[in-house]
């Protein structure tokens, strides 16, 4: 099975890694890529402030990456006393290889299983690293339960440049693509329509896999028919819904 990995290229390995441990044939098609903010004032702001933070939500490895970036880069340190959130077990594996212990990940990874397990939010101040193309879920799930969001763009998702190899697969014919995020999903039929393809009519008529609900939903919306979604919402969840898939 063919399966094409829409992931930026410099974070496709663990996926393809995955899908070839499995004997599928993982596809490069880059779909996004991340970039860090231009201005960053507001995030160095956030950065001197974060001693008088009660909690910091990472909801993904490229938050972690961005705000280690900027304390170094201004001679900072990650706060001692500060309570860590950590969404998905890269993301706390990334805090890890900082030196950091996350105090809490919700068994669901999803921005909306965070809140319920950071106890009694009213007065406290929770600080929130996310992508520019974030939405509000997160920020507004904390303010509900009555504190307060300190959010800050950590970095930019931008558009990738169509891969030539992995448009010539498309064109071929694939068995199957995944997404890992709603990005991915929307970049993904922006890119293969410009490159005169219709995205929901590919060669091969391929599956449409999603690591979670919440991806699947966007693919939903960008048109996109959802055949499989993870139990799981992770890179082995992903996998373990395309085995036992036959190929089309």
């Amino acid at each position: 099975m063919r399966v094409v990995i829409t992931r930026p290229r410099d974070q496709a390995g663990p996926l393809a890694e995955a899908l070839e441990a499995q004997g599928f044939e993982p596809v490069f098609f880059p779909t996004i890529r991340i970039s860090p903010v231009t201005d960053t004032r507001r995030l160095d702001e956030a950065m001197r402030c974060l001693p008088g933070c009660d909690w910091a939500v990472f909801t993904s490895a490229n938050a972690v990456i961005a705000v280690w970036e900027r304390l170094e880069r201004l001679g900072l340190v990650f706060p001692a006393g500060l309570r860590v959130a950590a969404i998905g077990p890269r993301t706390a594996a990334c805090l890890a290889a900082h030196g950091i212990t996350s105090d809490f990940v919700p068994d669901e990874f999803v921005s909306e299983a965070v809140v319920p397990g950071l106890g009694d939010l009213k007065g406290m101040r929770v600080f929130l690293p996310l992508a520019d193309l974030a939405g509000e879920t997160l920020a507004q799930a904390v303010e509900s339960a009555g504190g307060t969001a300190e959010v800050v763009t950590a970095y930019h998702t931008r558009s990738a440049d169509p891969d030539p190899d992995g448009l010539a697969a498309l064109r071929a014919g694939v068995d199957a693509v995944a997404f890992t995020s709603g990005s991915t999903a929307g970049n993904f039929a922006a890119l293969v329509r410009e490159a005169g393809l219709d995205p929901f009519q590919l060669p091969g008529d391929p599956l449409i896999a999603c690591i979670g609900p919440k991806t699947a939903a966007a693919a939903q919306s960008a048109g996109f028919r959802v055949d499989l979604v993870a139990k799981e919402y992770t890179i082995e969840g992903l996998v373990s819904a395309l085995k036992g898939v036959p190929i089309r």
